[in-house]
């Protein structure tokens, strides 16, 4: 296959493996005696705006974070920014470090988090010298979470940074928690009168039943209101769109195949292609080792197209339409070995080989899509777009990735926004959308 497709945009040579650099001290923009009412609108202590950037985190897209901050960290515009980074751990611990990269948790620095007090607006770094405990502050203008996943664009760091003060890049937290949650941002975007899948909800803690006994015919497809059935939640007759191509009535069961996915998960971890009712129980136990909270979706055919978006609420950005084409199975290039080379079972096209008209369909399905859910800053939005020209949400990424061979950056750079231009425009989509902010 052809791997230049999913080759690194653009060229540095700035060192993303180098963990030797030392810290420079906090004290020199160490600002907590100062007032917030007199606080710079950017750092004081030079022309460049400090910029904490979060990667890591604690969800199973951990790894992906790490690849997507040292992009990023080759990137970004050092004559206009000051990164400061920060990396979490698996198991919660945030530590300041040179530069991401994987070995970043063992070359680690002091610990260092984010202050929820609007008197500090910045991070609170806490180390040892000469056996006496020291305490430091750093103001910062913005923040740029690249976490992935759950704690990461679940609306979790998101609830920090509103507590904070601080400016950050992404969908702010109502967004974040809505597209996070497959079943619900399924609900919106069908209230709203685009297509999605027909969806169920499995959630074990709606009932005790064994998993061994779970099967199709536990899903009530008869009633007109939102049927709950045991486990079951079937959101599709909550907007009466219950049809005969995706279920049937009379035999209560599903049409597959379908997919079993966790609802707050991403990069594909949990999910599973169930092609008949023997395998539905397997799936959904699979999933529930990512969410106690499972969905099944009606399989789509068609071609998968995404989008990527830019903006806050006026004029919306859009980068081409990309095209992926399976060999076999689904999209899961984050959980192979060597996505840097290609993926194992998928192309990735941009532009999207498909005419204008439907490429530009695509794009204003997306940004409806965008403006339903809420979204700010930026989101990749995912869809089906079938034989008949009809357009389905798969779904929405709020802090989609930013590796070498992730599909928004590429989908921007094919519309000429590079990813220096590409960060200079997120922080200065956070810095308007927290206009007013301090005031509150």
């Amino acid at each position: 296959m052809d791997n230049t497709i999913l080759s690194s945009i653009g060229s540095s040579d700035t060192s993303i493996g180098n963990t030797d650099a030392s810290y420079p001290s906090f004290s020199d923009t160490d600002l907590s005696n100062r007032s917030i009412s007199n606080r710079p609108s950017h750092n004081p202590a030079a022309n460049r705006r400090k910029i904490a950037i979060l990667f890591g985190g604690r969800s199973e897209e951990h790894d992906v974070s790490i690849k997507s901050a040292q992009e990023i960290a080759a990137h970004i515009d050092r004559e206009q920014y000051d990164p400061i980074y920060i990396g979490i751990t698996r198991s919660g611990n945030w530590k300041r470090c040179a530069t991401p990269c994987p070995e970043w948790e063992t070359n680690g620095g002091p610990t260092v988090f984010i202050a929820p007090d609007r008197a500090t607006h910045g991070l609170i770094l806490l180390s040892e010298q000469d056996g006496e405990h020291k305490v430091e502050t750093c103001y910062i203008d913005v923040v740029f979470p690249v976490l992935h996943g759950k704690m990461g664009e679940d609306g979790t760091i998101q609830g920090l940074l509103e507590l904070s003060g601080i400016p950050y890049v992404g969908c702010a937290l109502p967004a974040s928690v809505l597209c996070m949650d497959k079943a619900l941002a399924h609900m919106t975007v069908r209230s709203a009168g685009i297509n999605t899948p027909f969806c169920c909800i499995y959630d074990r803690g709606q009932n005790s039943d064994n998993i061994d006994n779970i099967r199709a015919s536990d899903i009530d497809v008869t009633a007109t209101d939102a049927v709950v059935t045991d486990n079951f939640v079937n959101i599709d007759s909550v907007t009466n769109n219950v049809t005969a191509t995706n279920i049937d009535p009379k035999s209560r069961s599903l049409d597959y195949p379908v997919f079993v996915k966790p609802a707050r998960s991403g990069s594909s971890f949990g999910i599973t292609k169930v092609n008949d009712e023997e395998g539905l129980a397997a799936a959904i136990a699979l999933a529930e080792q990512y969410d106690h909270k499972v969905i099944i979706e009606g399989a789509i055919t068609g071609i998968e197209v995404g989008c990527a978006v830019l903006g806050n609420d006026g004029e919306l950005t859009v980068g081409e339409v990309d095209q992926i084409t399976l060999s076999h199975g689904f999209f899961r290039i984050h959980q192979e070995k060597q996505p840097e080379n290609g993926s194992e079972n998928a192309v990735v096209t941009v532009p999207a080989h498909l005419p204008a008209d439907q490429r530009l369909l695509i794009q204003e399905t997306a940004k409806a899509i965008y403006r339903a859910l809420g979204c700010r800053g930026l989101a990749r939005v995912d869809m089906f777009l079938q034989a008949d020209g009809t357009i389905v949400l798969n779904e929405v990424n709020t802090l989609p990735g930013f590796t070498a061979y992730s599909r928004y950056p590429r989908m921007m750079a094919a519309a000429g926004i590079g990813l220096t231009e590409l960060i200079d425009r997120l922080v200065a989509l956070a810095l308007e959308g927290s206009a007013g902010l301090q005031t509150m």
